[in-house]
């Protein structure tokens, strides 16, 4: 069996990672994958993926940059994602991936005209969501992890909004038939959304004045969690 790719697109807060363990990690972790199934990729590092066809799929993580920045290693990592859409490889974007395949793909991320948004929050599933296989036996509405001041502000070409939520109309997008990105963190537990809360509780403070009240309300969120199993249940054992 071809490895699931983990490109690791950058790292959490030290204090969060020593404690949680790198973007990477959490990712194996809520994947359920033993580390010999996985090929863990440093991008922002300058460490360079193998051809899509070595892998069975690819997880791409969170990142504190900003798509908008085009670092080279974030420009390079777009190419390969291009590369994989050829190749029929299934990709999972999550928050900085989620954006990044949809820049890659011709889409328009930017800073969301609300701020940031952080804590557990519900999203719920569209229209298409409700019809998409991927999201079946899925609650319509479910509590997923959030932290975020970038977003899709437009999707690419003939993407689907499978999810939104209040504050963000694009929380999940299918950008191709084995290729999904998702706005929030389904690998974040509850106890890693409280360690940020802890390690961002000035900065927090300083952008709004609801945090107490955000931080209290984090819980667990077992249905968005469950999405990184399902992705590569669902796909990663196709030929």
């Amino acid at each position: 069996m071809r490895p699931v790719l983990i490109i690791q697109a950058g790292n959490p807060p030290r204090a969060v990672r020593e404690q949680h363990g790198s973007f990477g990690a959490m990712v194996l972790r809520t994947a359920g994958l033993a580390p010999e199934a996985a090929s863990i990729v440093r991008v922002y590092a300058d460490e360079a993926p193998a051809a899509p066809a070595a892998y069975s799929a690819a997880i791409i993580t969170g990142s504190p940059a900003n798509v908008t920045d085009h670092e080279p290693w974030s420009e390079r990592t777009a190419g390969w994602i291009r590369d994989a859409m050829d190749a029929e490889l299934p990709m999972l974007g999550i928050c900085y991936g989620h954006q990044l395949m949809a820049h890659a793909l011709g889409g328009r991320v930017d800073y969301h005209h609300a701020g940031r948004e952080v804590g557990t929050w519900i999203v719920r599933q569209t229209a298409a969501g409700r019809d998409d296989a991927f999201l079946r036996d899925v609650p319509e509405a479910f509590a997923a992890q959030l932290i975020h001041e970038q977003t899709v502000v437009e999707p690419p070409p003939g993407a689907l909004v499978l999810a939104r939520n209040a504050h963000d109309p694009h929380q999940m997008l299918r950008m191709g038939a084995r290729a999904i990105g998702v706005q929030f963190h389904p690998e974040f537990s509850a106890p890693v959304m409280r360690a940020y809360f802890s390690v961002m509780d000035e900065t927090l403070r300083k952008e709004r004045g609801d945090v107490d009240a955000l931080a209290a309300a984090v819980a667990d969120t077992p249905s968005a969690s469950g999405l990184v199993r399902r992705f590569l249940q669902m796909y990663a054992s196709q030929p």
